[in-house]
């Protein structure tokens, strides 16, 4: 897979700009997350970004926020393997919205990505300073989700290392 160059696109300086969004891209790609521009036909879920069989893909033209690369790559990365490659726009589900942002901030503490530049407030709906001091708290709101996927253990039993830490990225 083909690393990704953060520099043909437009981040948003207060997400971190173009450093953060060089080593969200790193990440996603290393861990098997293909990030591509995207094409003028191609419906955006967010601004700027879109899901469409099972890749992520960015629009140069507009200014993305760096931590939703890793909230988007998160609903990839939670989907059944066997449904990955066909995965395109996301409908509203719940548990696997609880998920998609227990996995972002997961891959947000493998990145070095800030709480701030993760959970921006230019999103989640204006629930942003709920999300930064839930999971500044440890309450990592759907990691049980991730933990049912085989993907971490969210309480450190049986040996294995706990949340944030993963046992694997993709489910």
């Amino acid at each position: 897979m083909t690393t990704i160059d953060a520099a043909r696109f437009r981040w948003r300086e207060h997400g971190g700009g173009d450093a953060v969004a060089a080593r969200c891209l790193d990440f996603l790609t290393g861990i098997g997350i293909e990030c591509a521009p995207i094409g003028d036909e191609q419906a955006q879920l967010l601004d700027g970004l879109a899901i469409v069989g099972g890749r992520l893909l960015i629009d140069p033209a507009i200014a993305v926020w760096p931590g939703d690369l890793l909230h988007e790559a998160g609903h990839i990365a939670i989907a059944a393997p066997e449904e990955r490659s066909s995965l395109g726009p996301i409908g509203p589900d719940g548990g696997d919205e609880m998920a998609a942002i227990a996995w972002s901030y997961a891959a947000a503490c493998a990145c070095d990505v800030s709480l701030e530049q993760l959970f921006h407030d230019g999103g989640y709906r204006g629930e942003s300073e709920t999300l930064r001091t839930a999971f500044a708290d440890q309450g990592y709101i759907g990691a049980p989700m991730l933990g049912y996927f085989g993907m971490t253990d969210p309480h450190g039993i049986a040996g294995k290392h706990p949340y944030p830490s993963m046992i694997r990225w993709l489910r």
